[in-house]
């Protein structure tokens, strides 16, 4: 908070203002000293000594004491008060121009943090009436926050954009707070893009972690996928993805990209790590990826996994379909009873329908035929059973020829 002495002050004077007497600002002087020193209260005590002579005193005078009144509030953390003081500054007729600009400067300042938004505005109107228009760029920002908090997003967008774009046509990087202004501006008005174009400005000027995910999050509701991909995968690289959420949209946005294996090394490196819990919704996610990867392997592990969570057989049905497309005959067996046993299915009558393909290519063709003859009896599988029963009783007749034939020779 600037607190204006005497040395140049007069020298800057207006031509009406009056003379800050010698007397009277060695009594302020004193003041300062004593709450510099930490005796707030004799200092306080010093400026109503002062006061008491309040109607010889002229409107320098009693501006440089509700000043000096001002910052000994301010010291306190008495805000409230301090603006009292510094507003009765102001409105004393005739002081110099530098104590009314810079006064009215620090009143928006802390009209602004007591949430005072109105006045917020109203004094920085009042200040630029004052100043030159050169200055005014002083503001910018001030004025942007303000009209923020109101909810004033067009009219705090043009102050903002002003500050920015003058600190980047010098080729200088603009405080980090502006851009988190500017992309909130944008994001209220719902320019999406814009708040992309903001977001790419503040990662290559800050290199955050959370601008990267940011962007990349926002460039998937563009629907600009590849670039939300590259954004996430370079982020990864960089070691800015620790968080449990940021590596699952990592792993999804990977998947979702016919990226399944990386999705699957993203998503069971996580895992294994604690990042991400372990629970259904994602041990579902890493099956998915394996299978859509075709790693038979790792995708019946973590379809086993995320069996022994759920409450329905689905799961080890979905296991026992990818064991027997795998030709892994016997396990798929396994797999289908334990999903019947499990029960919950939406078609069981599939799982008899494994477990009958599964026994034909074991050569087991009186269990096969069992199989079937249950599948027919859900309308899920009546058909196909029906199909794959006539087929084994080929096979079975066929063997049983070969076999004979073997015997007569």
């Amino acid at each position: 908070m600037t607190v204006f002495v005497h040395s140049s002050a007069v020298a800057q004077e207006r031509k009406k203002t009056p003379a800050l007497r010698e007397q009277v600002y060695s009594q302020l002087a004193r003041a300062q000293q004593l709450a510099d020193e930490g005796d707030v209260s004799a200092g306080l005590d010093v400026l109503r000594n002062v006061e008491s002579k309040l109607s010889s005193m002229n409107s320098y005078e009693r501006a440089m004491l509700w000043n000096f009144y001002g910052y000994m509030y301010y010291g306190q953390d008495n805000i409230a008060k301090a603006i009292d003081y510094f507003a009765k500054v102001v409105e004393e007729d005739a002081i110099p121009e530098a104590l009314e600009q810079n006064t009215l400067f620090s009143l928006a300042q802390l009209a602004l943090g007591q949430g005072e938004f109105e006045k917020t505005i109203d004094y920085l109107q009042k200040w630029e009436r004052v100043t030159a228009p050169e200055q005014h760029q002083k503001a910018w920002v001030l004025k942007a926050q303000a009209l923020y908090q109101q909810g004033d997003y067009k009219a705090a967008l043009a102050p903002i954009t002003k500050a920015i774009d003058s600190v980047e046509s010098k080729q200088q990087v603009p405080e980090e707070n502006w851009l988190v202004l500017q992309r909130a501006i944008y994001f209220e008005l719902g320019d999406t893009k814009r708040v992309a174009a903001v977001l790419e400005d503040m990662v290559s000027y800050y290199n955050k972690p959370e601008y990267w995910v940011q962007l990349a999050g926002v460039y998937g509701q563009l629907g600009q996928e590849n670039k939300q991909l590259a954004m996430l995968e370079t982020a990864f690289q960089q070691g800015f993805l620790t968080k449990g959420q940021d590596l699952l949209n990592l792993a999804q946005t990977y998947f979702f990209n016919d990226v399944p294996y990386k999705a699957g090394q993203v998503l069971e490196q996580a895992l294994e790590q604690g990042a991400v819990e372990r629970n259904l919704r994602n041990l579902k996610l890493l099956a998915q990826a394996w299978v859509a990867a075709r790693e038979t392997d790792k995708a019946s592990a973590a379809l086993l996994a995320a069996a022994a969570l759920s409450d329905d057989g689905e799961l080890d049905a979905q296991r026992a379909t990818l064991l027997l497309n795998a030709e892994r005959n016997k396990d798929a067996i396994a797999a289908a009873q334990a999903a019947l046993e499990k029960g919950g299915l939406k078609q069981p009558g599939t799982m008899h329908l494994v477990i009958g393909m599964a026994e034909l290519n074991l050569e087991n063709f009186n269990a096969a035929l069992q199989a079937f003859a249950v599948a027919k009896k859900f309308d899920d599988a009546r058909k196909s059973a029906s199909q794959w029963e006539r087929y084994a009783q080929a096979e079975q007749e066929q063997q049983n020829r070969l076999q004979k034939l073997r015997a007569d020779i």
